[in-house]
C-alpha cells in the first residue's frame, strides 16, 4: 500500500506541475501501471484492508453464538452465565482466557440489542368490544407481615384501555381461570377476542405460524365465555404491547403505594379499587377529552354479557391413605374415614380444595401454600372425619392428633371424662351428637353442661334437647269484644213440643 504523503506528492507533480506519468514512475520507482491507477481514481486517502488476526476464539465463535441463541430462548433464571459457557468451551479445546469469551459475549449482545431497537412496528387500532390482552407479571407485597412473591394477572381492554390486576401465588390453571372470572365481572362483559402469549397454561405445543395445540381445559374456558383465543408469534410481544406496557407502568402507578395487608383477598380488593380509580382520572391516549372510564362506558355496550362464571377447577385422581389423608402440593388433607384406602377426585380451586366421591362432595379444605421448598409440608385435619374411627376405637381419642383441632369446650369436657371409667367411650358418644345435630347446638349444650358443673353425656343430651325443642306457644288471650243484649235461658218444656202429641204421656 502506497504511503499517503507520497501519494500527495505524486498528485501535485501530475496535476499542478504537469509532470508525465513516465517521469513520476522514474522518480518514485513505482511501475507506470501503479502510478496510473492511483492518479486515475482520484484517491485522496488509501484504504487499508482490515487485518485478520487469528485468535484462539475464532474457531469457537459459531458454536458460542448458537449457545447464546439457545440461552436467550430460556427463562431468565434457567440461563447459563458467561462463566458456565466458558467452562463448557474448555473441554472442547478452547485454550484462551475467560476475558476473551466475556468480551465476545458482550459484543454479540450489544449487536442483538441494536438490531432489536432498529425494528419497525405497525401501530394497532381496535374497535370497541373487539379484543382484550392478557399477560402475567411478577411483584412483591407484604402480606401478614411477610414479604411475598406474587404472580399478577393483567387484563386490558384494547379499545378503552380499561385494565384490572389480580394477584396469586402461582400461575397455575385454576389461578388463570379465576382471573378471567374476576376480569369479566369487573369489565361487565366479554370481548370477541383474547390476545395471549404462548404460556404453558394455555398452549401445549407451538407449531409453525399461528398453529397451536391448545390445552383442553383452557379451550373449555374459552368455549364457556364464547371468545376467540389468539396467540402471538414467539418473541413478538409487540402484538400485545398495551398489556406489556401496563405490566411495567403498574409497578410505578399502583405498586409503589401498596400498603401492608393481612391476606391475599384484601390485596385483591385493594388492587381492584385502585384500578377503577385510575380509570376515572387517566385520560384516554386517543380521545384526549375523555377518561378511560368514559370510553369504557361506551365499549361496555359492545361486550357480551356474562351469564355465569366459569367453574375453573383442575381435577386430580387421588388415593386416600389408611390414615384418611390425601396428599397435594406437599401438604396432606383429611377426608371422612369411610373413604380410607379408596380412590377419589380432588378439585383444585385458587383458595379451596374440594374432595369428590361417587358424584358427591365429601370434604372441603382451605388451600395451604408453602412459602419455601425447604419448609416441611403441613397436615390439615378435620376432627369430624375421624369420628367413625373413634367409635370403633375409643382409646384412640386420648392421643389422636386430629382431635387437637376440636373446640375448646370439647377439649375441657374430654379432660374431665377421660379421668372416669369408660370416659373415652362416653366422650365419643358426645362427639357423635354432631352427626345428627348442628355443631353450634352441640357446642352450646356442652358449654351449658360445663357451666352447670355437670359434665356428663346425659346432661349434655338434656341441654341439647332444651336447645333444639321449641318452647310451647303462649296462650292466645280471649278478647270479650261482643256482648249479648238478651241472655239465653234454659227451658226444658220446649222439648215436649218437639215430641208431638202422639208421644205425650
Amino acid at each position: 500500500m502506497i504511503d499517503v504523503s507520497l501519494l500527495s506528492v505524486m498528485r501535485r507533480w501530475c496535476f499542478r506541475e504537469g509532470m508525465s506519468q513516465r517521469e513520476i514512475a522514474r522518480r518514485t520507482g513505482l511501475s507506470r501501471n501503479t502510478v496510473r491507477r492511483y492518479l486515475k481514481n482520484d484517491i485522496t486517502e488509501p484504504v487499508y484492508s482490515k487485518r485478520q488476526a487469528l485468535s484462539k476464539m475464532t474457531e469457537f465463535e459459531e458454536l458460542l453464538i448458537s449457545w447464546l441463541k439457545r440461552e436467550a430462548r430460556r427463562r431468565r433464571k434457567e440461563r447459563k452465565t458467561v462463566k458456565n459457557l466458558y467452562e463448557d468451551l474448555v473441554p472442547l479445546g478452547y485454550s484462551g482466557s475467560y476475558d476473551r469469551v466475556a468480551a465476545f459475549v458482550r459484543k454479540w449482545r450489544e449487536e442483538q440489542r441494536l438490531a432489536a431497537s432498529n425494528q419497525v412496528y405497525m401501530p394497532l387500532e381496535f374497535a370497541a368490544g373487539e379484543a382484550f390482552q392478557f399477560d402475567w407479571g411478577e411483584n412483591y407485597a407484604f402480606i401478614d407481615g411477610r414479604k411475598t412473591k406474587l404472580q399478577v394477572a393483567h387484563f386490558k381492554l384494547s379499545h378503552s384501555r380499561a385494565f384490572i390486576l389480580r394477584a396469586y401465588l402461582t400461575q397455575s390453571h385454576e389461578m388463570l381461570f379465576d382471573a378471567h372470572n374476576h376480569a369479566f365481572r369487573v369489565f361487565k362483559g366479554v370481548p370477541e377476542r383474547g390476545i395471549y402469549d404462548n404460556m404453558k397454561t394455555a398452549v401445549d405445543k407451538v407449531h409453525r405460524g399461528k398453529e397451536r395445540i391448545v390445552n383442553r381445559r383452557f379451550l373449555t374456558m374459552v368455549s364457556h365465555y364464547l371468545f376467540e383465543a389468539d396467540f402471538c408469534n414467539p418473541a413478538a410481544g409487540w402484538e400485545k404491547g398495551q398489556v406489556e406496557k401496563n405490566v411495567r407502568d403498574a409497578r410505578s402507578v399502583i405498586w409503589q403505594r401498596l400498603p401492608r395487608l393481612a391476606c391475599l383477598n384484601d390485596l385483591n380488593e385493594w388492587l381492584e379499587t385502585q384500578c377503577i380509580n385510575d380509570w376515572q382520572t387517566r385520560k384516554h391516549p386517543q380521545f384526549a377529552d375523555k377518561t378511560i372510564e368514559d370510553v369504557w362506558y361506551q365499549e361496555q355496550r359492545q361486550l357480551m354479557k356474562v351469564t355465569a362464571p366459569f367453574d375453573g377447577f383442575i381435577e386430580h385422581s387421588k388415593k386416600v391413605s389408611s390414615t384418611c389423608l390425601v396428599s397435594f402440593d406437599r401438604n396432606r388433607y383429611s377426608v371422612p374415614a369411610s373413604f380410607a384406602n379408596r380412590r377419589i377426585s380432588l378439585r383444585v380451586y385458587p383458595s379451596k380444595l374440594r374432595f369428590i366421591a361417587e358424584g358427591q362432595q365429601i370434604a372441603e379444605h382451605n388451600r395451604v401454600f408453602m412459602t419455601s421448598h425447604d419448609t416441611p409440608g403441613k397436615v390439615i385435619y378435620d376432627w369430624q372425619h375421624y369420628l367413625l374411627v373413634a367409635q370403633r376405637k375409643p382409646g384412640a381419642l386420648r392421643n389422636g392428633a386430629p382431635f387437637n383441632s376440636m373446640p375448646e369446650c370439647f377439649k375441657h369436657l374430654q379432660t374431665i371424662l377421660l379421668q372416669r371409667e369408660r370416659g373415652d367411650k362416653e366422650m365419643v358418644e358426645v362427639l357423635s351428637l354432631i352427626v345428627h345435630h348442628d355443631e353450634a347446638d352441640v357446642v352450646s349444650a356442652v358449654e351449658m353442661a360445663l357451666e352447670a358443673n355437670c359434665p356428663s353425656k346425659q346432661h349434655v343430651m338434656n341441654c341439647l334437647n332444651r336447645i333444639i325443642t321449641p318452647l310451647p306457644p303462649a296462650p292466645i288471650p280471649i278478647v270479650n269484644g261482643l256482648q249479648l243484649t238478651t241472655e239465653p235461658t234454659s227451658d226444658t218444656s220446649r222439648y215436649d213440643t218437639l215430641r208431638g202429641k202422639r208421644h205425650a204421656h
